[in-house]
């Protein structure tokens, strides 16, 4: 039946490949060489929280499991969407445990069967000027994109395509534009 789809123009969704966060360390040298952009230590993982005990108690121990850490303790917050938001601090030096952080709030999540819930992964960098960027990691594409917002709900894109040239030997990087959403307010950006 696969020719029939692909014949109808039909494909199957792009399976999440968690593992791509991993890359992110080694892109973040190339990021700061290329613009001077370098890690906050600064990461956050967005999610639809899904009604239930299960869920709820899923999300305590995800954030109980991340404080246990050594690190500060995981900051909550809702979106004027209704997602919820896990903010995540390290050093800017702990780029590799923090992307370990929020790997391990996204496998949690989609071993427990939530994954259709999860939204988007990112870290954030900055520059000695105050230029702010976060990769963006998307969950159901399995892809990264640049985001880099400016004051009054604007965008940096001739950043954004610069980042983009430069770390795209490195991760994923969605092809498609039109899916690089912006995340005005985004905890940690």
């Amino acid at each position: 039946m696969k020719w029939w789809d692909a014949l109808l123009g039909r494909t199957e969704p792009v399976k999440p490949d968690l593992d791509a966060l991993f890359a992110l360390p080694s892109a973040a040298v190339t990021l700061q060489a290329a613009t001077g952009l370098a890690p906050t230590g600064t990461g956050s993982v967005c999610f639809r929280p899904a009604e239930g005990g299960a869920f709820a108690e899923l999300e305590r121990d995800v954030t109980q499991l991340l404080a246990a850490g050594g690190g500060p303790p995981v900051e909550e917050s809702k979106d004027a969407y209704g997602y919820t938001w896990l903010l995540v601090r390290r050093t800017p030096e702990q780029l590799s445990d923090l992307v370990t952080d929020l790997h391990a709030v996204n496998s949690s999540l989609e071993a427990a069967g939530f994954g259709p819930s999860l939204l988007c992964s990112l870290v954030v960098f900055a520059d000695e000027s105050a230029r702010a960027l976060a990769l963006v990691y998307l969950y159901k594409r399995g892809t990264f994109y640049p985001f880099a917002p400016l004051s009054g709900q604007h965008r940096d894109n001739a950043l954004e395509l610069q980042v983009r040239a430069a770390v795209e030997g490195e991760l994923p990087i969605e092809p498609d534009l039109s899916r690089w959403f912006p995340l005005w307010g985004a905890p940690g950006l």
